[in-house]
This record gives structure tokens, C-alpha cells and sequence, in this order.
């Protein structure tokens, strides 16, 4: 198999020849460290590789753990730049750190329990405050499709690896579409579970329960394997026995006060899906959800959580004036913060009534292409930065009452640029929607397109 099909097997795959013996674990992580040196140059998907500890990792897989059946066994995950690595400082996309982290995450522990090779980690914007991934220190990420456009944020690092075959499957994590936005855009399929499904340890409770770990991967089944390795399901071996007749509420409107527009294209990425989901045999209708007051009490949480995680930061001083600014702001809304935080059970009554309706609801996940990559947070004021955030406001729900989402990749616009459809449902329904991802992806496949990234 050529080096680029190999790294563009994915997770899944890329286990099963493991397990085969097709391939051996360090074959694998070299193959994919070859690819990064090829394109990681264009996209910049990743502040640091850890080719020796990775090549070492593999090394011991092979000789030790071929034979133990682990689900990522040999695969090379790349972990978000949020998230504890041991021996390896968490910038937070700023030069604001301190010291190399003592342990792994638990969510990274898990993953190498898993057999998965952790291969290195990704950019994010400044704190993961931003819908793009840029920052003064670490510089631009670019999204691997049309390289003078972003790949979202904050997991935009991440996803470009994903993108391009630098990784099986990447760790993000998503506050209000950190996840779903750059899979959107980059064409991958994105899960963002259940609240407290994966551990956020050391950052519990982050944003005030409006965080939590994802994962972005070129299939359904991908994405799968690694969610089911770190929340101990069974998900990537049921989507094959798909559930037909399911209710598909389509919800076109943003929720109140966020501002979003929805562009001609968007509306066609949703159309597509609700046209195959009608093909596979489901109920779709059109339908209007109650979201409430989620924005408002979305943006206290927010700002508040940012401003909880400035203070963790050695240097604060070193930060951008801008997202000073931002941690002052949510340092004024603490109070607000909490009190949405205890009305969090009544909106989620409210927006849960649709599912006495519907089995599940699509939405739009953006309302416009992708902002160009060099300037999406440059010189803009905290307010233009807000307004602009909102392009994904049909994520934020989810966030804010904890239940599961996931981006499904719907087409290319007239640019060549991804597109990508939101599912959404009820408490505890990521087996749902990892299933209607799975037919829609058997009905419009994506995953064979591979992007070409050229230098801007």
C-alpha cells in the first residue's frame, strides 16, 4: 500500500491491519510522520511532533501489544493543545505557560490504554477562545482545502491534521462548536458526546459544564472507534444494523438573538442531507425549535470560563490585548455565569420538547464559507470577534444543555470548500447519531476525497 493510501485508511482500518499484521505499528507512525513532513509545512496543523517517543511508543506496541486486541492499537492520534501530555507543556495557543506537564490528561491516558500512538499536538487559538485557529505566538493554521482560508477553531489544528491524513483520528474539544465547526469546514465528520461521557480531568466542570472532549475523523466509523475507546461503547461494530423510519426534525433558524445568517450554500449542505436522510427511508419534516434564551446564557458561560482559565496561566501579562480584554469581560458576568448555569435544567426542557416531536433534528453548522486564515482574528475588536463566533451558532445549544452533536460533511461549494450538516438529539443519543451519520455517509460518501494543500 502507498505511504499516502496508508495514512488516508483512518482509524479504523488502520487498527484492522495492524491487527492483521499487514502493517506494523512502526511502519504506520513512519508512514505518517513522512506525511507530515510533507504537508505539515503548508497547513500547520501541528505546534509540536513527537516522532521519537512516537516511533519508541510503536516500537513497544509491536513487540508487547500486537496481540492484546486493543481498538487503537499502532494508530497515530493527534491530541489538541489543550490537553495534557505528559512531559510536554499546554501553551493554550499563547507563550502565557509554564512548566511541561507531570502526567497525561485522562482522557490521553485512555487513548494510549487504547494502544493508540500519540504523535503530537495540535494549534488553537489563543485560551480556545476563538472560531479560528491563529495566534500571535504560534502563528496561522490553514485549512488544507483552500489553504488562504481557515480550518475553523478552535480545534482547527486538529482537523487539519485529520484532513490530511497526518493522524488516524484527532482529539479536540468543543465549548460551543469547537469540534463540529472545523470538521464542518474541513470536511470530516465530528462528534461532540454527551456531557461527562469522556473525562475533562484536570479541567473539570471547564466553561461551566459547556466543554468536553471530541473527536473529528475522516469516517463515521473512525470517529467511532475512538469515542467507543475512550467512553467504553460499542458503537463502530452496530453501525452496520442502521435503524430506518426515524423522525428528522430540519431546523433552519438560528437561535434567537445569535445574529447568524444562513447563506445560499448553507442551506443546500442541509438540503442535500435531509434528501438522502428522505432516500434512506426516514421521516423529515420541517420543524422549529424553542431554543430560549441559550445564546445569552451560552455567552456568560463562556466569557466567565474564559476568564477561569486566564487565571490557570503562569503569564498572563503575555497574552493578546484582545483576549485580555475577553478574561476581564467574563470576570464582570460571574454571577450571571452561575445563575445560568442553575436554569440550565429548564432551558433544557424547553429545547428538549422537540424530541416529543422528532427522533432527532438536523440543522445548518455554519452560516458562511470559511474566513480567510491569515486575518481571522487579526485587528478586530472583541465585539467584531463575538459577532463573527456566531457564524456556528446552531453548535451552541448542545454545549449549553449538555446532549450530543455531530457535524456530517454535505458536499463542496462552488470554491471547493467542505460543507457539513449538524445532527442533534436527545440526552444520551450518540449511538443514534453516529447511526444516521453511518447511512448518510453508506448513501453520499465522503471520505475518499483528500484534499491537495498548496502553499498560500
Amino acid at each position: 500500500m502507498r505511504t499516502e493510501d496508508l495514512c488516508f485508511a483512518g482509524a479504523f482500518e488502520q487498527a484492522r491491519m495492524v491487527r492483521a499484521g499487514e502493517v506494523s505499528a512502526v511502519e504506520l507512525v513512519s508512514a505518517t510522520l513522512r506525511q507530515i513532513e510533507l504537508v505539515d509545512p503548508l497547513v500547520r496543523a501541528y505546534r509540536v511532533v513527537l516522532a521519537e517517543s512516537a516511533l519508541a511508543a510503536a516500537a513497544r506496541f509491536d513487540a508487547t501489544g500486537r496481540d492484546l486486541g486493543l481498538p487503537l492499537g499502532g494508530v497515530p492520534v493527534a491530541v489538541k493543545d489543550d490537553t495534557d501530555v505528559e512531559d510536554e507543556v499546554t501553551p493554550w495557543g499563547t507563550n502565557a505557560y509554564g512548566l511541561a506537564a507531570n502526567a497525561d490528561a485522562e482522557v490521553v491516558r485512555r487513548l494510549r490504554a487504547a494502544g493508540a500512538i500519540v504523535i503530537g499536538k495540535t494549534h488553537v487559538p489563543e485560551m480556545t477562545a476563538w472560531p479560528w485557529t491563529s495566534s500571535p505566538t504560534w502563528g496561522v493554521t490553514r485549512n488544507p482545502w483552500h489553504t488562504d482560508r481557515t480550518p475553523g477553531g478552535s480545534s482547527g489544528g486538529s482537523a487539519a491534521a485529520a484532513a490530511t491524513g497526518m493522524c488516524g483520528v484527532a482529539l479536540g474539544t468543543d465549548g460551543g462548536g469547537s469540534v463540529r465547526y472545523p470538521a464542518a469546514l474541513t470536511g470530516l465528520f465530528g462528534l461532540k458526546p454527551q456531557r461527562d461521557r469522556i473525562p475533562l480531568t484536570p479541567h473539570d466542570g471547564a466553561w461551566h459544564g459547556m466543554l468536553v472532549h471530541g473527536l473529528l475523523g475522516r469516517s463515521v466509523r473512525d470517529t467511532a472507534l475512538a469515542f467507543d475507546a475512550l467512553a467504553g461503547t460499542d458503537n463502530a461494530h452496530r453501525i452496520d444494523r442502521p435503524r430506518r423510519g426515524l423522525r428528522v426534525g430540519v431546523a433552519l433558524d438560528p437561535p434567537r438573538g445569535s445574529l447568524a445568517r444562513l447563506s445560499a450554500d448553507a442551506r443546500r449542505a442541509v438540503e442535500r442531507t435531509a434528501a438522502a436522510l428522505t432516500e434512506l427511508g426516514h421521516i423529515v419534516t420541517e420543524y422549529a425549535v424553542d431554543y430560549g434564551p441559550v445564546m445569552r446564557q451560552s455567552t456568560v458561560r463562556y466569557l466567565s470560563g474564559v476568564h477561569q482559565d486566564v487565571a490557570t496561566m503562569p503569564h498572563p501579562e503575555r497574552l493578546a490585548a484582545s483576549t485580555r480584554r475577553l478574561a476581564r469581560a467574563g470576570g464582570m458576568v460571574a454571577g450571571a455565569a452561575r445563575r445560568a448555569v442553575a436554569q440550565e435544567a429548564a432551558l433544557a426542557a424547553r429545547i428538549n420538547a422537540s424530541f416529543t416531536d422528532v427522533d432527532v433534528l438536523l440543522t445548518p453548522m455554519a452560516g458562511t464559507p470559511a474566513p480567510a486564515a491569515a486575518g481571522a482574528g487579526a485587528g478586530r475588536g472583541m465585539v467584531q470577534s463575538l459577532r463573527h463566533a456566531n457564524v456556528a451558532a446552531w453548535a451552541v445549544p448542545w454545549n449549553v444543555i449538555g446532549q450530543p452533536a455531530a457535524s456530517v460533511p454535505a458536499g463542496f461549494d462552488a470554491d471547493g470548500l467542505p460543507l457539513g450538516a449538524q445532527l442533534c438529539g436527545p440526552p444520551d443519543a450518540e449511538a443514534l447519531l453516529l447511526d444516521l451519520a453511518a447511512q448518510i455517509e453508506v448513501a453520499r460518501p465522503w471520505a475518499d476525497h483528500r484534499p491537495s494543500p498548496e502553499g498560500p
